[in-house]
């Protein structure tokens, strides 16, 4: 292997007898188990570094996590790169980075967000994960790479590269950094938990939810209905918001 294959492995590719080349990821991703070192959360359509940067700077600032890689995807999106020493299973690697969606990118369309791994939809219970970087695009000829943080709000008019990166270019990058210890996960973990559950008045106004609910007191059910309708609150808000007009519903039938 060459050095830029070497860091790739490091960081991001299960180590030992049962690294079996994944399930419906890219070879070497995910483990025959299910489990996974690499973590990628990508916002695009369009790229927004100043979005994407508020996530980089908070898990180091706010979760005292070690940074992780910036790429772009050479598409139309920024990612997010997070190694882990050991490897997690799938669920709950996306439990984190769902947790991270909600806390920094929560007034951002849930579409517009992709946290890989992922189930596959297509042939579950199959997993899939993140294209390597970097690496071209079949169509364009663009191509993804790792890029330094001074350097990423260059390209949020064009997420990508017109050729390949240089390789000891992309592996010096990727030698600064480091893969998250599992006590410093889950210490990061419990913190996001801990702070994904507003109260739901609050995050409302934050999102304008009022505009269009008229002046005067809000009638609780239409308060609500708008909360789980806006795709631009928080999905674990929005279940939220349903169960609490289920239970008003279903307890007025018992009455």
């Amino acid at each position: 292997m060459n050095r830029l294959q070497l860091e790739l492995h490091r960081l991001y590719v299960p180590q030992g007898p049962e690294d079996a080349g994944g399930e419906a990821g890219e070879p070497g991703m995910i483990q025959a188990g299910g489990r996974v070192r690499a973590m990628v959360l990508e916002l695009a359509r369009p790229a927004d570094w100043g979005a994407v940067s508020k996530v980089w700077q908070g898990v180091q600032t706010d979760l005292d996590l070690p940074a992780p890689a910036i790429a772009v995807s050479g598409t139309d999106g920024y990612q997010l790169w997070f190694s882990l020493l050991s490897p997690l299973p799938a669920p709950v690697a996306g439990d984190f980075l769902e947790a991270l969606r909600l806390r920094y990118l929560g007034g951002i369309k849930v579409d517009r967000v992709s946290l890989l791994p992922a189930p596959d939809a297509t042939s579950p219970p199959l997993i899939r994960h993140a294209r390597p970087v970097p690496g071209p695009q079949e169509i364009s000829g663009h191509w993804s790479a790792f890029v330094a943080p001074d350097l990423a709000p260059m390209f949020a008019d064009e997420p990508w590269l017109d050729m390949p990166p240089n390789e000891d270019g992309q592996s010096r990058l990727l030698s600064r950094l480091k893969s998250i210890l599992p006590a410093d996960f889950q210490h990061a973990l419990e913190l996001l938990r801990s702070a994904r559950t507003p109260q739901l008045p609050e995050l409302a106004l934050e999102n304008s939810l009022t505009d269009g609910l008229g002046a005067g007191p809000l009638d609780p059910r239409a308060f609500l209905l708008g909360v789980m309708n806006d795709e631009t609150v928080a999905l674990g808000l929005r279940i939220e918001a349903a169960k609490a007009l289920l239970h008003d519903t279903t307890g007025s039938g018992r009455r």
